[in-house]
């Protein structure tokens, strides 16, 4: 069984929160570091993101307009170094540059530099300033031997339901909690967890065996493909959770699904300080129960509606057009899904 740091890969509002409060209740055995490499996405000199380019000030305020993808694995060593097994939860598409551009390894990672920066330019917006950083098929900025040093395991929900949700957090009034001001399609994640996830098996990283699924013959130190779908889980979290921890070797107990104490509490909202706004359902919560209402059916047309109430006509058709792009990546990825 593998013992390399865990690494829940995802895409946004999954309910991977609430699947990594689960976790952080087994402090005893795990160090969960919550969306690291979003601090270097986002605000740092290797910046791959557009959505604070021109913003300066939120860059500096966020406190990681220094931070690199090199100090984000420095910090998660770090962790490592305490004894625990590391416990990382955060989306796929923070390790790669947007829109499909073609990557180059970040330059904090590349022996002999020491920073972000190379000839001035940072490896972000334009990503690709110097020809030769680049590994043959990888759709990241981080070198193919990082990628072999964790245990991937993957969290999908599906974009009707995703989508929507990512949406509200970057309109008003939430938008004013979150600090996303708009809406942007390229963040919408389930592509760049495809590509991630078919270069991890590729390299055979992980697979070709799935989770659950009977295999005569595995390879030495094959890595069952654990794919976890977010309506499973909320369907059926204890069965989900006991089946996860035994593919990653976790030590499974039933009460690390229940968290209502102030220890715990205190400690997750610290832990989910930085994306405030976006995990106010999960830091309230107080276990991980089965919902009790099945999911109505729906219609595009009355999916379409609803959107048209709550955010009005164009609003409506760009949620529409985010789902219906996204939909053929969740069912690619889906059918690697555990079955429960």
């Amino acid at each position: 069984m593998s013992d390399k740091p865990l690494f829940l890969v995802t895409h946004p509002r999954a309910c991977s929160t609430a699947f990594e409060r689960v976790f952080m209740t087994r402090r005893d055995i795990l160090k969960c570091a919550h969306e690291p490499f979003g601090d270097a996405f986002y605000y740092g000199p290797e910046r791959l993101s557009e959505r604070y380019a021109n913003d300066e000030a939120a860059r500096e305020s966020s406190g990681f307009s220094n931070t690199t993808y090199k100090d984000v694995f420095n910090r998660l060593e770090r962790d490592g170094s305490e004894g625990k097994r590391v416990f990382i939860k955060d989306m796929a598409y923070y390790l790669m540059p947007p829109d499909g551009k073609a990557p180059t390894i970040a330059p904090s990672l590349l022996k002999g530099k020491s920073n972000g920066i190379t000839n001035g330019i940072t490896n972000g917006l334009t990503n690709g300033i110097k020809p030769g950083n680049e590994e043959e098929g990888n759709p990241t900025v981080i070198p193919l031997k990082t990628l072999k040093q964790f245990h991937w395991t993957f969290l999908i929900r599906h974009p009707r339901r995703g989508i929507p949700s990512y949406f509200r957090c970057c309109v008003p009034p939430l938008d004013d909690v979150t600090g996303f001001k708009q809406f942007m399609p390229n963040e919408a994640g389930y592509a760049e967890l495809r590509r991630l996830f078919d270069y991890l098996r590729e390299k055979k990283i992980v697979g070709p065996s799935v989770a659950g699924q009977v295999r005569e013959k595995k390879e030495e130190g094959e890595i069952n493909i654990t794919m976890i779908d977010a309506d499973d889980l909320l369907d059926q979290p204890q069965p989900v959770v006991e089946a996860f921890c035994r593919e990653t070797g976790i030590d499974y107990r039933p009460d690390m699904l229940t968290w209502d104490d102030e220890e715990n509490q205190k400690y997750v909202s610290d832990a989910f300080a930085k994306w405030i706004g976006f995990h106010n359902d999960a830091i309230h919560s107080t276990n991980l129960s089965a919902r009790t209402h099945a999911h109505k059916i729906v219609t595009e047309e009355s999916e379409n509606e609803e959107w048209r109430q709550k955010y009005g006509e164009e609003a409506q058709k760009v949620i529409r057009a985010c789902v219906d792009e996204n939909v053929p990546h969740y069912e690619y990825l889906k059918s690697f899904a555990m079955k429960f």
